[in-house]
């Protein structure tokens, strides 16, 4: 019953095999080894870019403030949500890594809107040299809500920003995730819509650690090797993380992780709803937020149940409501949410 996060789950069997297999032998290093150049193939044929950079770091932090700083001036601002994991979650990382450059939050919201954007954008570049000026904007998708952007909602805010010659950025820890409900393709939901660069996610998606940076425009390439090197971010054994990227890629492993994951989640939503919880957030792909009595969240504690509570104690009034994040991954079965809704 461990819904903490899907950075919390197992590495899927092929992959640790594919590990395995990268380790017979000797390979050459800094991402000069056979297999980044499958995975670089592979990511330009599923994405229907041939031109394509393709890049990959071990965290999505790094994917992240690496991408960001390669699009950014120091004395730019990148456009975000205020729940973005940018602004959030990463240490300051991506002031860090742009050489200061500022975030602005859009909006306290989980997605932006062109009408938001658009104002967030007019609002800078107000100042001459004393302020900032316009940088990147940085969408997650999935969002730290758990609720999808759709195809026409990117294409419109990637809209916006060309009005004002502004790369986008996508945040895609959970891509895959948001792949798969919306039944589109990869294209569509980037480069076709607007995007400039993704932060393309494995390790939540059951990857033991690599994410890929991918630049639509070739353009950016040698400025990013050089980041993610002085960065220290550039793998000597290279090929361990090409090795996962490779059988992630492979036989739709990645698709496969990301089906299952959603469904996992939406049983446990419906489960969830049918106990009379209260959902904060629609849940669109693999992470719920819904509030539940906290004496129910004891009970389910004290059963061993792992999740993170959000807005509240676990300690505290008994029928206060308190809502809780919920997040399923590709090994979570059907029987370990059956045990855990059978104690609400």
């Amino acid at each position: 019953m461990h819904f903490a996060s899907d950075n919390s789950g197992p590495v899927p069997q092929q992959i640790l095999d594919a590990l395995a297999k990268a380790n017979q032998g000797y390979a050459m290093g800094y991402g000069a080894d056979a297999e980044m150049a499958e995975v670089t193939a592979k990511i330009r044929a599923i994405f229907e870019a041939p031109e394509a950079s393709v890049h990959l770091v071990a965290t999505g932090t790094a994917a992240n403030v690496l991408a960001l700083s390669t699009l950014t001036q120091p004395w730019q601002t990148v456009f975000c949500t205020r729940p973005a994991h940018i602004l959030q979650d990463e240490c300051n990382g991506p002031e860090f890594y742009t050489g200061g450059a500022k975030l602005t939050p859009v909006t306290d919201a989980d997605k932006m809107t062109p009408e938001t954007l658009r104002a967030a954008i007019e609002g800078e570049e107000v100042r001459g040299v004393h302020g900032p000026q316009r940088g990147p904007v940085s969408l997650s998708q999935v969002t730290e809500f758990g609720t999808v952007y759709s195809v026409p909602e990117i294409e419109a805010l990637g809209a916006v920003a060309r009005e004002f010659a502004l790369p986008v950025h996508m945040d895609g820890a959970r891509f895959t995730n948001a792949l798969i409900p919306l039944g589109c393709t990869p294209a569509e939901m980037t480069w076709k819509a607007g995007v400039s660069a993704l932060s393309f996610g494995g390790t939540k998606n059951g990857c033991l650690g690599v994410e890929a940076v991918i630049f639509f425009d070739p353009g950016h390439a040698q400025e990013f090797e050089y980041r993610r090197k002085r960065g220290a971010h550039l793998f000597s054994k290279h090929r361990y993380l090409s090795a996962q990227m490779l059988a992630y890629l492979t036989n739709d492993l990645w698709l496969d992780n990301a089906r299952t994951a959603n469904s996992n989640c939406a049983m446990l939503a419906k489960g969830l709803q049918a106990a009379g919880a209260r959902f904060t957030h629609p849940a669109q792909a693999n992470m719920i937020f819904a509030a539940l009595p906290r004496s129910t969240h004891q009970r389910l504690f004290a059963a061993g149940a792992v999740y993170h509570l959000w807005d509240g104690p676990l300690h505290g009034p008994e029928q206060e409501l308190v809502t809780a994040r919920f997040v399923c991954d590709w090994s979570v079965t059907e029987e370990q949410i059956s045990a855990f809704l059978n104690l609400l």
